[in-house]
């Protein structure tokens, strides 16, 4: 073999490992960083480095497991919640979405109350929902993260997002590169916000509901279509204590529920902008 033959053969067998190595998405162990803010879909490697590169900001979306009338499925706060957190962490750039918490309150068991008296709906104590945070809170502070914010989709567990972030935030009231923020204008923004942009285009609040209704269907529909068994949406629009459902979701569509998710979305991201202002001044 020649030695213009040799040289040739060593670029050829070099080439793709020079490339990787130079490559500016290569990952710790040599292959691309996946284009995710999910971390659970990250190595350990891999989440070390965003960290270290300025992604210190985790969202905590947080679900439920609860019954939804007989035209959406049990799981919709915990899939809206993933899915808008994404959007969010997208739109506020250097940021990982944590994975969704599905076991939240949900009322008494024995005997059972409000959701609980429907099939299928899980419920939790308080001082369990809250060591669950609480837990999760101070692993991320560990790693390196320098903003926990909770993302809570159901109204019933706001009050104890606020405990949490309110009991470590005293704790570690010294350390002002770390902050838990229970961030109330999440869940807020698709309450009266999108509720008045719906009446303005001419719904009724007994049509809008307060659970299962037009509004929350809506939103279901504009965040992943498979939550919501459209041929059964008239089966919805009864009284709450005979399906569980509190307005009439016939109306419903994905492009009524985008007015809701642009609201959460924009609400969301300013809210949590100012938040880690307010953190870095302090």
């Amino acid at each position: 073999m020649t030695l213009r033959s040799l040289m040739l053969l060593l670029h050829t067998l070099l080439l793709p490992v020079l490339l990787v190595i130079a490559s500016p998405h290569a990952g710790a162990a040599g292959s691309t960083s996946p284009d995710t803010v999910f971390l659970e879909e990250m190595t350990s490697p891999e989440l070390r480095l965003r960290i270290a590169a300025g992604a210190t900001t985790i969202l905590v979306p947080i679900g439920g497991t609860e019954q939804n009338g007989p035209h959406m499925v049990l799981g919709k706060h915990s899939v809206r919640a993933r899915i808008l957190a994404e959007q969010i962490a997208r739109a506020l750039g250097n940021t990982v979405v944590a994975p969704v918490i599905a076991y939240v309150p949900e009322g008494t068991i024995q005997p059972p109350v409000a959701h609980m008296r429907f099939s299928g709906t899980i419920s939790i104590p308080e001082s369990a929902f809250e060591a669950v945070l609480e837990g999760a809170a101070r692993s991320f502070k560990q790693h390196g993260f320098r903003d926990v914010v909770f993302l809570g989709d159901h109204g019933g567990y706001q009050k104890n997002e606020a405990r949490v972030a309110s009991r470590l935030n005293r704790e570690w009231a010294r350390d002002s590169q770390f902050r838990v923020h229970a961030l109330p204008q999440y869940y807020a923004a698709s309450q009266a916000p999108f509720i008045e942009i719906l009446k303005a285009k001419g719904f009724t609040s007994a049509e809008i509901g307060t659970h299962a209704g037009l509004s929350d269907t809506a939103l279901a529909l504009a965040v992943a279509p498979a939550l919501v068994r459209s041929d059964r949406l008239a089966l919805g629009a009864k009284t709450f204590q005979m399906d569980g459902v509190s307005g009439d979701p016939r109306r419903s569509t994905a492009e009524i529920g985008q007015w809701g998710v642009h609201a959460i979305v924009d609400v969301s991201v300013a809210a949590i902008r100012e938040a880690i202002r307010t953190r870095l001044v302090r």
